[in-house]
């Protein structure tokens, strides 16, 4: 049975969109609000305020694609669906960094794990950063209204051989684990997420918020770049969006003037900080851009005699907290271990080496795992830490400084993945260097990760969660926004995404943003509506 293609229905019905590429004159667009960003903030925030009865604006840099455009290539959607056709990096381009760059954002390629902000990570944004309001018995019914919204629950289907190797690993070794909520409803168990989903079974806010809001009378600009917000005094007078190619890749000439009543960013951790330098706005502290986090990822491979067909199969259902919180907020670093799935071309990549020897990599791929440990960044003093800047054409850049103390964590969740790897029943294991070799056993493994020279561009690194660069907290010297969301210095202009963090959050992050957002939203409309 065809899957329906919600914006053809939607527009034949009445949606009413404009693609920026396709222009023939300037434009200009008058909106109550007006959203940068359609992503998990931009989404969740169309959508409450549409209902509470406001006229929204969603402005998207990328395209529109939908359920007839994913036909798990990753060729296809690489290119059309992520930032800088994936090849976004850290500044010195020693990290990869994967996020969404397409109506509905990154919520449309990322692989559906779905957590609550961690208990820790609240109090100590409390603690350190001055953040009010957003304790757990704060955020609580906003969670729980998110999960409902999206169908997040955990997975209740068996894992895939990619992720078991989590569960028999900690089993065996007496490790504590667990199985992801997944914000999905009647999943096909395809396994090819990052590439848009087919059959409109995951709820990302493609499928979901922005539709909906569609419904409510909103309207959609995508294909057109946020360039600049444009100051009267202390409030925004203006937005200049600048018309993009049908590519995405370079200004085609048509200008947007969006006239709104209130602004909101919700570009993500590297775009929100962007427009704001691009548009110098107002910051006497030198906040905007700062404290920008990345959970630091590694990567461990493993061969097992048995199949794993890493690219089949829900991409994340089981996880390990257990070397999160070990040493405290301010001990040594945590990471959570998870899977990513594995399709062919990221698998090369990541496997690496060149010829003939990754000709065998990846001839081996079907019994191949990889496990990965998110860092949880930005917590103590010498985690490492980014900041967002501007490249001479006004594109965005993250300057990620690696320490010694976030080194150490690299080191220790190489140990971490090895071991639960074998206790899996692995036959080699791989960590991912350049001077790493295959380890048969694990006294192997241990000595060969002790003697690895963790540097830039020898170790591979990467991260698709961006969180910070325009924190919040109730000191305007430390903090970009107060902990509503509302920008310190400009009076209608507030930021609603994972740029709002303090910290990292020591999870996958998008049901944090959904709650927060949500909360942000609906206190914005009721000051709004007095």
């Amino acid at each position: 049975m065809p899957v329906p293609d919600l914006f053809a229905e939607g527009l034949a019905r009445g949606w009413k969109t404009h693609d920026g590429s396709r222009l023939e004159a300037d434009l200009t667009l008058e909106a109550d609000i007006a959203i940068v960003g359609t992503g998990a903030g931009g989404g969740t925030s169309a959508e409450l305020l549409s209902a509470a009865g406001f006229k929204v604006l969603l402005i998207e840099e990328g395209p529109l694609k939908t359920s007839r455009d994913f036909h798990m290539q990753e060729a296809e959607a690489y290119p059309s669906l992520y930032q800088e056709a994936i090849g976004r990096t850290s500044k010195d381009g020693a990290i990869t960094i994967l996020q969404g760059r397409t109506v509905g954002g990154t919520t449309v390629v990322n692989w559906t794990s779905s957590f609550r902000t961690p208990a820790a990570t609240l109090s100590h944004w409390a603690d350190a950063h001055g953040v009010r309001g957003h304790g757990v018995e704060d955020l609580a019914p906003w969670f729980e209204r998110m999960e409902r919204r999206l169908g997040i629950e955990p997975w209740p289907v068996a894992p895939n051989a990619n992720n078991d190797v989590i569960r028999a690993g900690c089993q065996a070794l007496g490790y504590d684990w667990a199985v992801i909520p997944r914000n999905v409803r009647g999943c096909w168990n395809l396994g090819y997420c990052g590439m848009g989903c087919p059959t409109n079974a995951k709820q990302s806010m493609l499928v979901t918020t922005v539709p909906a809001t569609l419904e409510n009378g909103g309207e959609l600009l995508y294909l057109a770049r946020a360039e600049r917000l444009h100051f009267a005094g202390d409030r925004v007078d203006w937005l200049e969006c600048l018309g993009m190619d049908d590519r995405c890749v370079a200004p085609n000439g048509r200008r947007i003037v969006v006239r709104a009543r209130h602004y909101i960013l919700a570009g993500g951790g590297i775009n929100t900080p962007a427009v704001l330098l691009r548009s110098d706005a107002p910051d006497p502290h030198g906040r905007t851009g700062k404290r920008t986090f990345l959970h630091p990822v590694n990567f461990s491979a493993a061969l097992f005699d048995e199949v794993i067909n890493p690219f089949y199969g829900a991409p994340q259902s089981i996880y390990s907290d257990h070397f999160q919180w070990q040493g405290g907020v301010d001990g040594p670093i945590g990471y959570k271990l998870e899977v990513p799935p594995m399709h062919p071309a990221i698998a090369s990549t990541l496997l690496g080496r060149f010829g003939v020897d990754n000709a065998l990599r990846m001839e081996q791929l079907p019994h191949t795992n990889v496990l990965i440990a998110l860092l949880r960044d930005g917590f103590h003093p010498e985690s490492a830490e980014g900041t967002v800047l501007l490249r001479d054409d006004g594109s965005p850049t993250l300057d990620y400084r690696m320490t010694d103390y976030t080194w150490d964590g690299l080191r220790r969740a190489y140990h971490s993945m090895a071991e639960i790897q074998f206790a899996a029943g692995a036959r080699e294991v791989l960590p991912l260097h350049n001077a790493a070799r295959h380890a048969r056993s694990l006294a192997e493994a241990r000595a060969l990760i002790d003697d690895l020279p963790l540097e830039l561009f020898r170790t591979r690194l990467g991260s698709a969660h961006v969180m910070g660069g325009c924190a919040m907290g109730e000191d305007a010297r430390t903090a970009v926004v107060d902990s509503l969301g509302r920008h310190h210095q400009v009076e209608n202009l507030s930021i609603h995404d994972g740029s709002l963090f303090p910290t990292s959050i020591g999870a996958n992050p998008q049901l944090s943003v959904y709650g927060v957002t949500a909360r942000l939203s609906s206190l914005l409309a009721e000051r709004l509506r007095a």
